[in-house]
């Protein structure tokens, strides 16, 4: 049996994937999740697991974090508020569940006894790319809200490292998709492309489309994360989370056109939308190393 892992988020797209993982090596596994925008359904086939405990709360609550965190030895910190519309339309929202809820559970993973915490953080805390691939030195200068709010829970991470001798690491991951993904994440265009086809409908691409991604699957995120808990290495450092290649939304469109087999069907163009980034892929050089 492995240890003792708290998996905060873990009833939404990403954390799911991870828990499944890790309940496939043989974890104990608790959930954090106050489903929001989680899905029970994404953890339930696991209730009747013997090492598995879902706790319905939000990391903002610290009795729901201490009832999750009894014995455990490694926290994964996933979730948050991941819209960046929603970031900009409630920004004090944001804050509170992503800088407040992870003061939080870092407090209590303090009290708790973990030795481990992983915080999942973001590609966009870098904001617009002053160079390409983009690596971990790259400065850190966030575009939204939701942004700002991943930058400032990272710098508690490591504070907590300094200072209290918690051992942390922090994962960025760039545009995430797989099984199961919202169309309002990193990864959503390919999410959003798939829902319009479905119905007949052609993709919708904003600008000209050459802007570039880095797109990753979730398994291999998943993959990444695991890793970074069972290395002595990755503690106090942080890592990018995706392929070293970019493809851009184009391509991309036409890729999913083309598994659609949706002969005939063209992309429509929109104006570009204020404060995307134009070209984005990562440096993984540092992940790689480990």
């Amino acid at each position: 049996m492995g240890c003792s892992v708290v998996v905060t988020g873990g009833a939404g797209f990403i954390g799911s994937h991870l828990v499944d993982r890790l309940v496939r090596g043989g974890f104990e596994v608790t959930v954090l999740d106050n489903l929001s925008t989680g899905k029970l359904e994404n953890v339930k086939h696991h209730f009747d697991d013997g090492g598995f405990r879902f706790v319905k709360g939000d990391v903002q609550d610290r009795r729901a974090v201490e009832e999750a965190l009894k014995g455990a030895e490694a926290v994964f910190h996933l979730a948050a508020i991941t819209s960046v519309p929603y970031s900009f339309k409630h920004p004090d929202v944001t804050r509170q569940v992503n800088i407040d809820g992870t003061r939080n559970l870092l407090k209590a993973s303090l009290r708790c006894g973990v030795d481990r915490f992983i915080y999942v953080s973001t590609c966009a805390v870098y904001g617009e790319p002053e160079y390409l691939p983009i690596d971990e030195k790259h400065p850190a200068r966030p575009i939204s809200p939701y942004a700002e709010s991943k930058l400032e829970a990272e710098r508690l991470c490591r504070e907590f490292q300094e200072t209290y001798g918690l051992k942390t690491t922090v994962l960025r991951p760039f545009n995430v998709y797989g099984l199961g993904m919202r169309n309002d994440q990193y990864g959503g265009v390919i999410a959003r492309f798939i829902e319009r086809l479905r119905i007949g409908k052609p993709p919708i691409i904003y600008g000209d489309g050459e802007q570039t991604r880095d797109f990753v699957h979730v398994e291999d995120a998943v993959r990444a994360m695991i890793l970074a808990l069972e290395s002595e290495k990755a503690v106090g450092r942080t890592f990018n989370v995706a392929t070293g290649s970019q493809t851009s939304i184009n391509r991309l469109a036409q890729l999913i056109i083309d598994l659609f087999g949706a002969k005939g069907i063209k992309p429509k163009h929109r104006k570009a939308r204020v404060g995307d980034v134009r070209y984005s892929y990562a440096d993984i050089q540092e992940a790689k190393a480990i």
